[in-house]
């Protein structure tokens, strides 16, 4: 469940970032290095607006449901995330005693 779920994030933020390379930009961006013309040529019609700004906030908005549920199928599969056998290891191990203090040398 959890690998579905990263594989789609994955996928969606792909498609994300063509939808918002796509977009006609409001006042510059990435197509604002070219001129208008070769800007419309290049990154599409004006009138495909509203669906790509719909696309663009369903995938934005999936993305974070997908985040949100991997984030939940994470926690519930494990009771203690932090338990492994080194743990496990150092917390049976005991410290040595510390070294009893050197006398001081007698001063001159």
């Amino acid at each position: 469940m959890f690998t579905v779920l990263i594989s789609l994030i994955v996928l969606f933020s792909a498609l994300l970032i063509i939808l918002i390379l796509v977009q006609n930009p409001k006042g510059g961006g990435i197509s604002g290095e070219f001129s208008s013309a070769g800007a419309t040529q290049m990154f599409g019609v004006q009138k495909t607006g509203d669906l790509v700004e719909q696309l663009t906030w369903g995938f934005s908005i999936s993305i974070l449901v997908l985040v949100l549920l991997t984030n939940f199928t994470l926690s519930s599969g494990t009771t203690d995330a932090t338990q492994s056998v080194n743990v496990e290891k150092a917390a049976g191990k005991t410290l040595p005693a510390a070294p009893a203090p050197s006398p001081a040398a007698p001063a001159k």
